[in-house]
């Protein structure tokens, strides 16, 4: 194999999808129906998403941001809220967008999630909930936030965009804290195309929230309230129940294929997020941390030889989101660690039907760009 470059790019992903076969008849059901959105096959994922995630019942959006943003409109939620900033800036969007104030606290080294002790110092007399990432798909300690919002009275919610399938000490993610927020867009596990569902053990909120995504509208074309258009449509949902079915599937191959990564990098001087032994994470991204001193070459310079050579690769997440534009009048606290490891992981391709051979030519190349550019 030509290491110096390859004939197409290994891209940074690919939504796994089904056979058009399997779900055409389907498509061709709802077009006839005329029904086109929150309808049967809307209610059946709703319902599936529930079992899967042990949760009393679920709503599907139009998005994880709407489901976000909807959320904390229905939990009532003012002052200031606890997050991280080692995140996609949609987390903290839907802050913004309810008039809400992100108080970013840093995060555990390790896990790259949260830090729950950062957590509590920054609680005041403004704060109304946290909202915490699982990061890549691995939880953030839920124990211990939970344990927080108890005794200081406040709404704990998670954004779980990456962690769809993912367990902590043998529990389903989509279960804890005042609800939790899945993004299934084309990058994600499982996946409609776009949208977003949100689970809890909270029927009234999900309740209110089936209202939320429809201006509030119960039907009568009289809201109880200011909602949003966040449906999602029956063709979405019909290809989130098809990918549902093999989740499971891909959450183990993902698994393999990130244990493949570790053997064939761990020699050349970078280290992974550490994945906690109570934790099934689903490695929605598989990120790699450099050591500049140790592997002779930093972060960006990897970064543009690997796509030279026809690897993509992804800064995730950076910068992080107390440096963005939009958000950087928000930042007080010091986030030592989380500038540190946003400017020192990178993301490698990864996706559910990648082959082993693809994982090779990734660390092959890898290793052919640390002979010509690092210490070895």
């Amino acid at each position: 194999m030509e290491l110096n470059s390859l004939k197409r790019m290994i891209p940074i992903t690919k939504p796994t999808l089904p056979n058009y076969e399997k779900i055409g008849d389907k498509f061709k059901e709802v077009i006839n129906s005329g029904m086109i959105t929150n309808s049967k096959y809307v209610k059946e994922f709703e319902n599936k998403v529930a079992n899967y995630t042990n949760t009393e019942e679920s709503t599907a959006l139009s998005s994880c941001t709407s489901g976000l943003i909807l959320t904390q409109k229905m939990l009532k939620l003012k002052g200031e809220v606890i997050t991280p900033s080692l995140t996609f800036h949609a987390t903290t969007h839907s802050l913004v967008w309810n008039n809400l104030t992100p108080k970013f606290v840093d995060i555990e080294e390790e896990h790259y999630c949260i830090d729950p002790e950062k957590v509590k110092e920054a609680i005041t007399s403004k704060t109304s909930a946290i909202l915490a990432v699982h990061l890549f798909g691995h939880p953030a300690n839920v124990k211990a936030l939970q344990e927080i919002a108890n005794d200081y009275n406040l709404k704990l919610i998670f954004d779980a965009a990456h962690a769809f399938g993912s367990k902590i000490n043998g529990e389903m993610i989509g279960s804890f804290g005042d609800a939790e927020i899945f993004s299934l867009s084309p990058t994600k596990l499982i996946t409609t195309g776009e949208g977003g569902i949100v689970t809890s053990k909270n029927k009234e909120l999900i309740s209110k929230l089936k209202l939320a995504r429809n201006y509030g509208d119960g039907g009568d074309l009289n809201p109880q309230f200011s909602g949003l258009n966040a449906r999602l449509s029956e063709f979405n949902a019909i290809l989130g129940i098809e990918t549902l079915e093999y989740l499971e599937k891909n959450i183990q191959r993902r698994n393999e294929l990130a244990n493949l990564y570790k053997r064939k990098l761990s020699n050349f001087g970078v280290k992974f997020q550490k994945i906690s032994n109570n934790v099934r994470t689903t490695f929605k991204d598989f990120s790699i941390y450099l050591n500049e001193e140790i592997t002779g070459i930093n972060r960006d310079k990897l970064h543009e030889k690997l796509h030279e050579k026809g690897i993509m690769t992804r800064k995730y997440f950076y910068p992080p989101v107390h440096k963005q534009g939009a958000f950087s009048s928000f930042n007080e606290l010091s986030l030592q660690k989380t500038e540190h490891i946003s400017s020192n992981i990178l993301s490698l391709p990864l996706y559910s039907h990648m082959e082993e051979n693809e994982v090779e030519q990734v660390c092959n190349i890898f290793e052919k760009v640390i002979q010509e550019n690092g210490k070895r």
